[in-house]
C-alpha cells in the first residue's frame, strides 16, 4: 500500500508496475466526496481548501464540497 500525494495516473502506474497492490487517498477524499467516481471517469477534482478546514470548525471546507453531479461536470462526462 502506498499513499501521500498520488493522483489518478500515479496510482494506476504504481499498481500496474507492481510497486503497490493498492493506493490510499486521504486528502483527495476530503475534497471529493465522490472520489471513486471521479477517478473512474477521470473527472475533475475539487481543489482542497486549507488544513484549517480538514477536521471541523464548520461546514465550509468540511462537508460542502460539490459532487460531480452538483458541479455539472457529470453531464459533460456522460
Amino acid at each position: 500500500m502506498v499513499n501521500n500525494g498520488y493522483d489518478r495516473q500515479m496510482a494506476i502506474d504504481a499498481v500496474a508496475s507492481g510497486r503497490a497492490d493498492l493506493v490510499s487517498f486521504g486528502r483527495l477524499f476530503m475534497a471529493n466526496p465522490d472520489l471513486v467516481e471521479r477517478l473512474r471517469v477521470n473527472g475533475p477534482l475539487n481543489d482542497l481548501m486549507g488544513p484549517e478546514t480538514f477536521y471541523g470548525g464548520g461546514a465550509h471546507g468540511y462537508i460542502d464540497y460539490p459532487t460531480l453531479e452538483d458541479s455539472g461536470a457529470a453531464i459533460a462526462l456522460a
